[in-house]
């Protein structure tokens, strides 16, 4: 699935975060680098990759913090951090028009479909569902904190919030196409978002 290529980065933080957090901020910051580059040497424009810059931004941040303060109380709070930075980026990409999610979509659908209404509309609608399972990951990843849960609910969580807009990103599409050609009558071009 092309839309777990965005989040590359963030499972290597989750992961190498094992190894410490600076770690984890490191190896995430590597990785989003490398994909940016991989995908400018691919010909893929870089307009359109707000994922990939906030990525980048958010791990060059955390990764000067964690290095310069590997004991900072902010540690415990990297999975909200890192969700509720992912919620930022979706709900500013809607916010500029933009939807985060078009720069994977591009990479599934004929780019005579890219400009259309629908494939904008699927997008922004898309991107609408990541934001609120980040928004509210992010709610719930302090309150595991808060409450002191433990890894358990917090690892529950985490996923929890990646699963459920990814089966809302592999269905909506096609739903929304076919309320489409429902509605106006015309069948349009296979388009994936």
């Amino acid at each position: 699935m092309i839309y777990l290529r965005g989040f590359l980065p963030w499972l290597a933080f989750a992961g190498a975060s094992s190894f410490g957090w600076q770690w984890g901020a490191l190896a995430g910051l590597a990785l989003a680098a490398v994909l940016l580059l991989a995908d400018r040497a691919a010909g893929w424009s870089p307009a359109a990759r707000t994922l990939e810059y906030g990525t980048i931004v958010f791990f060059a941040a955390l990764t000067v913090l964690a290095f310069a303060r590997p004991d900072s109380g902010l540690e415990s709070y990297s999975n909200a951090l890192s969700t509720g930075w992912l919620a930022l980026i979706a709900w500013l990409s809607i916010a500029v028009r933009c939807p985060f999610t078009l720069a994977m979509a591009r990479r599934m659908a004929p780019p005579e479909v890219w400009d259309s209404p629908l494939f904008r509309r699927i997008n922004v609608v898309i991107t609408a569902a990541w934001a609120l399972s980040f928004t509210l990951t992010a709610l719930a990843q302090l309150a595991v904190v808060a409450y002191g849960l433990g890894v358990i609910f917090s690892i529950l969580v985490q996923v929890s919030g990646f699963v459920v807009p990814i089966r809302f990103t592999a269905t909506y599409p096609d739903r929304a196409q076919a309320r489409f050609a429902r509605e106006t009558g015309i069948q349009p071009q296979p388009q994936e978002a």
